[in-house]
């Protein structure tokens, strides 16, 4: 049985991260796989949204802390906005002198603000407790749910022991519920948004956008429109991980991590096909994790079974995409007229 406990919170564990990643995914796909906007600063917002959060809800500086400014003790669902809204008015900085442009001058501009953010983070300690990392940071409703948990188990001290356990984690399964819920409100919503009219233009965009100038849409505003849309999921991804981790530092958010592996689930499970981007995610996560326990059980040091991971990743996605190079759900292709 604590067998069965074990790989059950690792279950609930493997499915927040996933679910976060299927939030940055889905972010990306309104992007490029929707709009054709190559954004490869995807960490830079999701770092954004995380700290963000956290200087909204978190606790105040301590006397150790580097720290000054933040700390305002907000509810959890005002971190969660002013996530969204930070990350998109950076957004709006980042597009506004890149999308006339071609498609690589938003990449090297998002890859700009996305260096620029860690450098803030790694420097202006006053700000974000430098690379000491913010710490403390408060998770929604868990003083009630622990707080119930630990006196249903105070009163009932003769329960077995894998039943205890699962009960002191009930937390765990509450945020991922939490998780769920807030991805699937986001997949409804961009289901909504890709079928409407205003998702038909940013696809004849991501098709061709001159034929659709040409059909009298302002093509700068709609991919305006897009990557705002984008980078704020992306900044809500950030806070779900904040809130979740309780302690982030400039070392979370990474390129490897932050940018790569969200593009990588979204050309996995389907460019353009929302619950494609979400399958991915499930999927690379799952490859990732899975290389990870493998490769503890070969003869290797750290440093060779972690080069030998990413070589067993490259394999395996090799593998899936020769076999299906429109990802495992591709978008469907519909006729439409733009109105």
């Amino acid at each position: 049985m604590e067998q069965f406990v074990g790989i059950m919170n690792y279950i609930v564990f493997f499915a927040i991260t996933a679910g976060t990643y299927g939030i940055l995914a889905l972010g990306l796909n309104i992007q490029w796989g929707n709009t054709g906007l190559f954004n490869i600063g995807i960490a830079g917002f999701y770092a954004l949204g995380a700290y963000t959060s956290a200087l909204i809800c978190g606790l105040p500086p301590s006397a150790w802390e580097g720290r000054t400014f933040g700390g305002f003790q907000l509810p959890f669902i005002v971190g969660l906005l002013g996530a969204a809204a930070v990350s998109g008015i950076v957004a709006i900085i980042v597009g506004a002198p890149t999308l006339r442009l071609r498609t690589d001058y938003l990449a090297i501009a998002t890859i700009g603000i996305a260096e620029t953010i860690r450098l803030v983070l790694n420097n202006e300690s006053w700000l974000t407790n430098g690379v000491w990392g913010f710490q403390q940071i408060p998770s929604p409703l868990y003083k009630t749910i622990h707080g119930a948990s630990s006196a249903y188990l105070n009163g009932h001290p003769n329960l077995p022991m894998w039943i205890h356990d699962l009960i002191a984690r009930s937390y765990d399964w509450f945020y991922l519920a939490l998780v769920l819920v807030v991805l699937f409100i986001l997949y409804l919503i961009m289901e909504r948004l890709v079928r409407s009219p205003w998702g038909r233009v940013i696809r004849a965009i991501r098709e061709d956008e001159d034929a659709t100038a040409m059909l009298g849409k302002h093509t700068f505003s709609y991919k305006m429109q897009a990557l705002v849309l984008g980078a704020m999921i992306m900044g809500i991804g950030g806070s779900m991980y904040a809130h979740y981790a309780r302690f982030i530092s400039p070392v979370s958010f990474k390129p490897l991590y932050g940018t790569f592996i969200v593009w990588v689930m979204l050309i996995l499970g389907g460019s353009g096909n929302n619950k494609g981007a979400i399958l991915g995610s499930f999927a690379v996560w799952g490859i990732w994790a899975g290389t990870d326990f493998l490769t503890r059980y070969l003869p290797f040091s750290a440093t060779q079974s972690a080069s030998l991971r990413i070589i067993l990743i490259a394999v395996l996605l090799e593998v899936i995409l020769l076999w299906r190079p429109q990802g495992l759900l591709p978008p469907k292709k519909h006729l439409f007229t733009l109105k």
